[in-house]
């Protein structure tokens, strides 16, 4: 059988409140998958086959104790700007698509979606589907693969969760539920309040009205938990540490930032024109890397990069690895034919040969080369790769096959995605900078909020029995 977690807006808690049904459900004894018919996300993770993912879907199966692949997330989209996306199917890279083009291709996607997701009802107990962005998108009912179209295909029990911090959590959760088309309708089983910072019996009156008008029960009421999982680019705006330490560059198509998550608590957003006050630096991944570099550019960037890598570290990972070297070549990828000159603090060279990507999981020793983490010299960390582009480094190695250092060791690069998920690598940052991090793994913080909305929520009668 399948549930669905849908939202009355983004960022409404859909993909942890997935994660914790999963979770839930597993520990109930049943064998759970979670799926995601269409995600648009810059945060993506490679499976064990090379294939790429968003990384909610990841973690939500790690959640339910399972092996995450791409049956679970068909089809992705990462945002490109100017109406286009790179177009992501299976697993596989498909090519970079505009809108208009892709909403032609949907009735073939549909296929593939159904697909996917008959796979995983017939291989498991129960498949936790989560919607995208707002269920009642009533512009986009014709072609919206994530919410009316995946619904339509599985007849899921439907639960619809609303976030109260955003305000007026009765007006859209009654008016999502009343601008459905009348089939998806009557699927929805329960409503959800989410991220209540407050005593829950203020919102009795209000319930008891939600469900004469609708008909339709409020499962509960969640209280506000820091799970410190982001589940798009709207959760950037909280990270705001009072004890950022950590700078990273908030770059205009910023990916994959969930790499931080474990440090989040001294990390701070910096957007090009601030000033760079804090210890240590990072330039992240980047969906652009050469429009992005452009940007810094514009802004100065160079100038305050290079003053603070005089004595400070200066982090790249991926495409921030890519614009720390000396140049970038594009040979009609992404731009054209294009030669940039880097930030040139690493002695590396990238080229754009082909759009074919480098996806791939990977073990690597720490040579002891790049500040920080020489504290760990020799142990493993474990991670992915996940990026277009070949980059010759001529430098010291940060790992014994992979990576660039400066000369002075403070600057390096990798491609290494996920490197603060490992506990030797957080425990090395924080005693460099002499400050304390709790380390805590995915598992203990889905746990936590799985506790929490298993005493908070009353599950759809048909899970339980």
């Amino acid at each position: 059988m399948a549930i669905m977690i849908a939202g009355t807006t983004s960022n409404a808690g859909k993909s942890v409140f997935t994660a914790a049904l999963c979770r839930i459900l597993s520990k109930m004894g049943y064998s759970v998958a979670p799926f995601k018919a269409q995600n648009m996300s810059l945060n993506s993770y490679v499976t064990k086959d090379g294939k790429e993912i968003a990384i909610s879907q990841a973690f939500q199966a790690k959640a339910a104790g399972i092996e995450p692949d791409e049956r679970m997330n068909p089809i992705l989209l990462k945002p490109k700007g100017n109406f286009t996306s790179q177009l992501i199917v299976m697993g596989e890279t498909v090519g970079d698509v505009f809108s208009e083009e892709y909403y032609s291709m949907i009735p073939e996607l549909m296929k593939i979606v159904e697909k996917a997701y008959r796979e995983l009802e017939k291989d498991f107990d129960v498949v936790v589907i989560e919607g995208a962005g707002g269920i009642a998108e009533i512009n986009l009912y014709d072609r919206d693969i994530a919410n009316i179209g995946i619904a339509r295909i599985a007849k899921p029990e439907i639960i619809i969760l609303g976030d109260i911090e955003r305000g007026g959590v009765f007006a859209s959760l009654y008016g999502s539920y009343m601008l459905l088309p009348e089939d998806v309708r009557k699927l929805v089983k329960g409503f959800v309040i989410n991220r209540l910072r407050g005593v829950s019996s203020i919102l009795e009156s209000g319930i008891r009205k939600l469900e004469e008008l609708t008909g339709v029960k409020v499962l509960g009421v969640i209280p506000y938990v820091d799970v410190v999982f982001s589940e798009d680019s709207l959760c950037v705006e909280e990270w705001k540490s009072k004890n950022g330490k950590v700078g990273i560059v908030k770059l205009d198509k910023i990916s994959n930032f969930t790499d931080f998550e474990p440090i989040r608590e001294i990390c701070t957003f910096l957007s090009p024109r601030d000033e760079l006050n804090t210890d240590v630096l990072i330039i992240p991944g980047s969906k652009d890397t050469i429009r992005d570099l452009k940007i810094l550019k514009n802004f100065n960037f160079e100038k305050k990069l290079k003053e603070f890598s005089r004595d400070k570290p200066v982090i790249g990972i991926c495409g921030g690895y890519q614009m720390l070297g000396k140049e970038i070549i594009d040979r009609g990828v992404e731009h054209g034919n294009v030669r940039m000159k880097g930030f040139s603090l690493l002695d590396a060279s990238t080229t754009f040969l082909e759009y074919k990507k480098t996806c791939k999981r990977v073990e690597r020793v720490v040579t002891g080369n790049a500040c920080i983490i020489d504290r760990i010299e020799g142990e493993k960390v474990r991670g992915y790769e996940i990026h277009k582009g070949v980059t010759e480094a001529k430098g010291k190695r940060v790992f014994e096959d992979e990576g660039c250092v400066s000369e002075d060791s403070l600057c390096w690069g990798t491609y290494t995605h996920a490197l603060f998920w490992n506990e030797n690598v957080v425990k090395a940052l924080a005693k460099f900078l002499d400050v304390k991090v709790r380390f805590r793994p995915f598992e203990n913080r889905i746990e936590k909020f799985a506790n929490t909305v298993e005493e908070c929520i009353e599950l759809p009668i048909n899970l339980t029995n």
